[in-house]
């Protein structure tokens, strides 16, 4: 395993210096929401991180709670790095992983669609703590208001406790499944890639905004300390923010500044900063976002 980075670069082929995107939109909420305007939100690239450790490309990845990332391969092990992007180590859970969330500081939930279950794992005793079944495979996973949204092979959206038990089954019927979602707020937010949308709906299902200005194949999503959605339009070499209310929106960085398919993107709360990678895992890029 070997880690090589490098300071101020984003392009992996020429030297980029720092790029500085202004974004509009409105303070919204999925943590506390606080005031405060977005209209001067800028984007400062700070790193670009090569990792040649990933044999499968990726399918998932997550900042937790302390600042260190989570990298999940598709159908493969999963990854710790460090806050700053540093590889660190192979956390040792049996199984084909898809996708990651966090419960708490030292648990995470990751679900194996092969084995059709979520799997608790405590982070601190480096055990699996629980085993969840399901009746169909899973690939989009996220914790919030203790309970799990989980994307089934179906086209269901599933709500379940930290037991297993079915709250609340709120999409069924998709033609594709939902591999990218945040659950918050009672609210399941998704991209559909092969629609060029962004959805997002309430605990019962019904559609409360559509989004496909700028989109060309969206993927990975997150959302920051004001409820925007970031996405990584994996087809277009963009990544786009997104309001809450899904009417304003702005394409953040793009191929002309040197990004390439991104795939993923997770948020770090704690310092306000973004990571996003590449499918394959040949980069991950860390950007500063401030307020103004």
């Amino acid at each position: 395993m070997s880690t090589y980075v490098e300071k101020s670069n984003y392009n992996a082929g020429e030297n980029l210096s720092k790029q500085k995107v202004m974004a509009s939109s409105k303070p919204t909420l999925c943590e506390p929401c606080r005031e405060g305007k977005v209209n001067n939100m800028t984007i400062n690239i700070e790193t670009k991180i090569k990792i040649n450790v990933m044999k499968k490309p990726i399918s998932d990845m997550i900042c937790l709670m302390d600042g260190r990332i989570l990298v999940v391969e598709w159908y493969g092990k999963v990854y710790q790095l460090t806050s700053n992007g540093k590889l660190d180590k192979q956390l040792k859970i049996p199984g084909e992983a898809s996708n990651v969330t966090q419960i708490n500081q030292d648990t995470i939930a990751i679900n194996y669609p092969s084995e059709k279950v979520i799997k608790i794992f405590n982070m601190k005793n480096k055990r699996v703590t629980k085993v969840i079944k399901l009746d169909s495979p899973c690939w989009g996973l996220s914790f919030s208001n203790n309970s799990l949204a989980v994307s089934l092979f179906t086209g269901e959206i599933r709500i379940i406790d930290l037991e297993g038990n079915i709250l609340r089954s709120i999409v069924k019927g998709c033609d594709s499944t939902r591999d990218f979602l945040v659950y918050c707020n009672d609210r399941v937010i998704y991209s559909d890639r092969y629609g060029k949308a962004v959805y997002c709906i309430n605990a019962s299902g019904q559609q409360i905004w559509q989004y496909t200005q700028d989109l060309e194949g969206p993927k990975g999503l997150c959302t920051d300390n004001y409820g925007n959605i970031i996405v990584a339009d994996y087809e277009s070499d963009r990544i786009i923010v997104i309001s809450k209310d899904g009417q304003n929106s702005k394409v953040l960085i793009n191929k002309e500044d040197g990004l390439e398919n991104p795939h993923r993107i997770c948020f770090n709360r704690n310092a306000s900063s973004c990571f996003t990678c590449h499918s394959w895992g040949s980069y991950l890029a860390e950007f500063d976002i401030t307020y103004g």
